[in-house]
């Protein structure tokens, strides 16, 4: 009896503890379930506001031109940008303009950001890559892209506001387009559809002096890379798009009238630059009105070229 009774006792008192561990593991679980469900409650908030920020900022790009005097793009920087970016990029931008988005023509403009991604980094930053989305008036009416540039955005909280802390901005490229991309000088150009096929000519310009004892020699020189239509031939010529690399102490030698170009009283027009580089035109580059000139005005009034690094 008194066996029978001990083993009675022992089972019991499995069962007990048995039955505490599980109610502990299930009191565990249901924590660990509402910890989650709460984290996911704040990630889907968070990515939510991040997503609103990104739209509004892209809202406001059409309305910064970086081709204004540096005040009045600084000033315009200040009240568009102001409320969606920190201090330190909002002041990056406004020392230099030409690295912030923007509107660079009067056609096409920047309409918005069409976000692709949305990454969390960690609590209190997020990556957020899409695609600036450019139209011009018949996108406006018809809908469509005229054209497009990609940015990476990062997005910091701080305090209970989240601002875009950093951005990296792409290549821009035109709907339908093909881009020459040159590294070694470090621009891209953006081409028409119908330039597939197109070569690069490699040439270079020559600087005169304008006076002194070398008046009217050789005193500088630089490459000169001329893009050619695929439709070129030496019996039918095309009009090229000719583009002069100058070192920065160039550019400033020739602006300063210590040499001159061609026979033409009037010197390149700045296409771009990056830090080594300034990209140019030559004056009168199409004087003799050769067949396909008009389709490289155009092409050049969409600034084509994009200087990077």
């Amino acid at each position: 009896m008194k066996k029978t009774f001990l083993f009675a006792l022992t089972i019991l008192l499995s069962v007990s503890l048995f039955g505490c561990t599980s109610l502990r593991n299930s009191a565990q679980l249901n924590k660990e379930g509402q910890s989650q469900e709460t984290q996911q409650q704040t990630d889907a908030s968070d990515e939510a506001a991040v997503t609103s920020l990104v739209e509004d900022f892209g809202s406001k790009l059409q309305t910064v031109s970086l081709l204004a005097p540096k005040d009045i793009v600084n000033k315009s920087i200040q009240e568009n940008y102001g409320g969606f970016v920190t201090p330190a990029l909002l002041a990056e931008w406004q020392s230099d303009p030409q690295n912030a988005p923007g509107r660079l023509t009067s056609s096409p403009w920047p309409d918005h950001i069409k976000i692709e991604t949305i990454k969390k980094l960690s609590e209190y930053e997020y990556e957020v890559k899409g695609e600036i989305i450019e139209i011009t008036s018949t996108e406006k009416v018809n809908g469509g892209v005229a054209a497009q540039r990609q940015i990476i955005l990062k997005i910091k909280k701080t305090g209970e506001r989240w601002l875009i802390d950093a951005a990296t901005l792409g290549v821009y490229e035109e709907a339908n387009s093909i881009v020459y991309r040159n590294t070694h000088y470090g621009f891209d150009f953006s081409l028409p559809e119908s330039w597939k096929g197109y070569s690069i000519v490699a040439g270079k310009w020559e600087g005169n002096a304008f006076k002194g004892p070398q008046s009217g020699k050789i005193i500088e020189t630089g490459p000169m890379i001329s893009i050619r239509h695929p439709d070129w031939t030496s019996q039918n010529p095309r009009q090229d798009i000719p583009i002069m690399i100058f070192t920065l102490a160039q550019w400033n030698m020739l602006q300063q009238d210590e040499f001159h170009i061609g026979a033409a009283p009037i010197n390149p027009s700045e296409l771009g630059r990056n830090t080594s580089y300034v990209f140019a035109l030559p004056a009168r580059y199409n004087y003799a009105f050769p067949p396909g000139y008009e389709e490289v005005e155009n092409i050049l009034k969409s600034n084509p070229l994009q200087a990077n690094e």
